[in-house]
């Protein structure tokens, strides 16, 4: 399996290569050259299948170049040998046609769990391999920097400097990053928003003189290996439900677009997904940009979804190089017109497709609140404000289509937002024993401007990038 730039000016690449630089260097994101294909037959041969195996038969057509069967069914094992429930993403019926994927009980408590786990087992062993080090640059608006950290702490190749937009995550997303005690770990409270955050790191990407001296990769979702893992459990959750059978829909909350691109090649690699439903916040560029086609990035709003705070979603730069027909230099002209003009304007041609599989809905703080409470009054279950958005957008597609199942997506356990679910439910919620440690400990971060020069600074003065093995 090859792997292209959605810029086309990057050099081609293996997995292993693609995973270790994190962003091309044209600034594009890395995507296979072609789709791996499955058949009816070879789906319907996923029922009763493990997560581990199936995670092994999805996933492996990416990454066959770089890594044995035997080394990566090994792999796979260890990434999700620490997950709480033994079906590690297990579905839950909430009404007839409306069902919860739970992807939270990982070691963070999060769906980031699933891809970082997996990510951080291979990056550590190509990494020994090769005999290198590198600097793992990462920026969060909540969550993908817990797993993160969690996937990478005291790892002896890797150095991790993560960055949170200062104030804006949760309190307990904050202290499961704050409260690494290990020395390759780095947290950055950068003064701005998640956007600001993400500019800090992709500035970081593109200056290569930086990016070469401290060997730096990265782990946010523009990394393939991320939307690699994630497909996944559209595939577990589909054969659970009698696929490739029977049709399914998956309403995903999302800000960066990444776990509803995973959707989108679990689609493309053949299962039969009648809609993929974005679902987002009032931060709601995906859903705008779905009805009119123009993409323009407004302020962020600060909302109960933290992690969905978000107006500027790297991911979806890999949706329209598919629109576009893999057209590399009509991406080149979207993106300089994003940079130049604050927006840009996709065509009637590439908005077709998208709108014949995705449907997006924006869910306003009420509405979100009203879900969590609804759950817990109907079915006495607990849901965080970023799974009320995906059951919320999901029952609403459900009223024109109920006959079609849909698989709405919770993304983290309720006790990572206690303050908007107890203000729903009137309930405090129990927490996990490893949360309520993590809340007790010593936070450990730097505080530093949205100033690239200083972030460039503390990063060089931290790494041992540049040290030898």
């Amino acid at each position: 399996m090859k792997y292209v730039s959605t810029r086309g000016q990057a050099p081609v690449l293996e997995f292993e290569d693609v995973m270790l630089a994190g962003l091309a260097r044209d600034g594009g994101l890395y995507v296979p050259e072609s789709w791996p294909t499955f058949s009816a037959e070879q789906i319907s041969a996923l029922r009763g299948c493990s997560y581990q195996e199936i995670a092994f038969q999805v996933m492996f057509p990416f990454v066959s170049s770089s890594i044995t069967e035997t080394e990566f069914k090994d792999l796979i094992e260890q990434a999700y040998e620490g997950f709480a429930h033994r079906a590690v993403a297990p579905l839950v019926q909430m009404d007839d046609h409306l069902w919860l994927l739970e992807l939270f009980h990982g070691p963070t408590l999060a769906f980031k769990d699933f891809a970082m786990q997996i990510l951080g087992l291979l990056m550590d062993r190509a990494l020994i391999k090769r005999g290198e080090r590198a600097t793992i640059l990462g920026a969060t608006s909540g969550d993908t920097g817990g797993a993160a950290i969690e996937a990478f702490r005291g790892r002896e190749q890797i150095d991790i400097f993560i960055l949170h937009p200062h104030g804006r995550v949760s309190d307990v997303q904050r202290r499961q990053m704050t409260t690494a005690r290990e020395e390759n770990v780095f947290n950055i409270a950068l003064e701005g928003t998640f956007d600001d955050c993400q500019a800090m790191v992709k500035a970081l990407f593109n200056d290569h003189e930086f990016r070469d001296g401290m060997k730096v990769t990265g782990v946010n979702s523009i990394n393939w290996a991320r939307i690699m893992a994630q497909i996944v459990y559209y595939f577990t959750a589909s054969v659970a439900l009698g696929s490739p059978s029977n049709p399914l829909s998956f309403a995903v909350p999302t800000g960066n677009f990444g776990d509803v691109f995973a959707g989108f090649v679990a689609h493309k690699m053949g299962l039969p997904i009648e809609k993929l439903v974005v679902a987002t916040n009032v931060n709601d560029i995906l859903v705008r940009t779905l009805e009119t086609g123009t993409y323009k990035p407004d302020g962020v709003t600060a909302t109960y979804s933290p992690s969905m705070d978000i107006q500027v979603s790297s991911n979806f730069e890999r949706l329209m190089f598919e629109m576009a027909g893999r057209d590399a230099s009509r991406i080149e002209t979207l993106m300089s017109d994003l940079s130049e003009k604050g927006e840009f304007q996709l065509s009637e041609n590439e908005l077709a497709p998208m709108r014949d599989l995705f449907v997006g809905l924006r869910i306003d703080e009420d509405d979100t609140v009203s879900r969590i409470k609804a759950e817990y009054q109907d079915n006495h279950y607990i849901i965080d404000p970023h799974s009320a958005i995906a059951l919320e957008a999901g029952a609403r597609c459900l009223k024109d289509n109920e006959t079609t199942p849909m698989i709405a997506l919770a993304t983290a356990h309720p006790a990572k937002f206690p303050d908007v679910v107890t203000k729903a439910t009137g309930v405090e919620v129990p927490q996990p024993a490893r949360l309520v440690a993590q809340l007790k400990s010593e936070e450990r971060v730097t505080r530093l401007p949205n100033d690239l020069a200083e972030v460039s600074n503390f990063i060089a003065d931290k790494t041992r990038a540049g040290d030898t093995t």
